[in-house]
């Protein structure tokens, strides 16, 4: 009986794939694009009702819009608090100040996209955007655990060396033309 062990490609054959992956138009720009979180468009909404597109708990914030009838600005959209007592994790920024990309090492991390009823040519696409933290990851305690003891990050915070939060981005589009708009 032959041995069917699984064998490691040729460097010929592993060069020949590289070299077709390269080739494919938009192949990295695709995997870039590609959200951690999947999920179907929201059904449509009617202009002026306020809907809750995505909570993001690490950042103590939920991000909501409307559509409206004003043709410079057919997508009202912003972040609302979620509780005065919740303690954030990280950072929602302002993605004008950010500029969020892959290329700046943000990860793609959820595209929502919501229908206007009212005029279903256009759409509000939202690009929620996540950079990790670029502290180190905790050490394990004598336990085998990472935690984080009050004393040493009241020192941390004392002598100014305290890490990095992550930070979270979200860019707002329309897409589609409004009804009502002059034909091109």
């Amino acid at each position: 009986m032959p041995n069917r062990r699984f064998r490691h490609p040729s460097p010929r054959v592993a060069l020949l794939t590289t070299a077709f992956a390269a080739l494919l138009p938009g192949a990295a720009a695709f995997a870039a694009e590609t959200p951690e979180v999947q999920r179907d468009p929201f059904p449509p909404q009617k202009t002026g009702v306020v809907h809750t597109l995505r909570i993001i708990p690490e950042t103590c914030a939920y991000l909501q819009g409307s559509f409206t009838t004003d043709r410079a600005k057919p997508y009202r959209f912003g972040a609302a608090r979620t509780s005065p007592r919740c303690q954030a994790r990280a950072r929602l920024v302002d993605p004008a100040k950010a500029a969020p990309s892959a290329a700046h090492g943000w990860i793609l991390n959820d595209v929502l996209r919501v229908a206007n009823a009212d005029c279903p040519a256009q759409q509000a696409v939202v690009r929620v955007w996540r950079k990790p933290a670029a502290g180190a990851p905790l050490r394990p305690d004598a336990q085998g655990r990472p935690r984080i003891y009050l004393e040493d990050a009241k020192r941390q915070a004392e002598a100014g060396k305290l890490d990095a939060l992550p930070q979270y981005a979200a860019v707002l589009t329309v897409e589609g033309r409004g009804c009502g708009a002059a034909a091109p």
